[in-house]
């Protein structure tokens, strides 16, 4: 998958929490969140405002980003439901060694495996 598949595949399914999602969908729509929110940024500084677009980036992006992140760990055979570990510092680094591990290469309890 590449950067606008995933980018189009992402916002299309942003409220589908059920499936499994790609490292290439999951990493190419991080990469996205990552320009929308330094555009933000640049935005605002240039304008003056105090993160208001930045905000607004991260609104847009919030809901298919936790969407992916749950395809993404049921890929790995987890649940979505893992992500909360984000809300401790060191369950970021877990999520990032599950987000990057390979999906399983055969069915399991949230579906068919990803074929590219």
């Amino acid at each position: 998958m590449n950067f606008t598949k995933s980018i189009e595949v992402c916002f299309n399914k942003f409220t589908n929490f059920d499936g499994r999602a790609s490292k290439s969908e999951f990493w190419w729509f991080q990469l996205f969140c990552l320009i929308v929110q330094i555009v933000g940024m640049l935005i605002d500084a240039l304008l003056g405002y105090a993160e208001l677009f930045v905000w607004i980036g991260y609104i847009i992006v919030l809901l298919p980003s936790v969407a992916v992140g749950a395809r993404r760990l049921h890929d790995t055979g987890r649940s979505g439901w893992w992500q909360l570990l984000v809300l401790t510092i060191i369950g970021v680094i877990v999520l990032i060694v599950w987000w990057v591990a390979d999906g399983d290469k055969k069915k399991n309890k949230f579906g068919q495996p990803i074929k590219l």
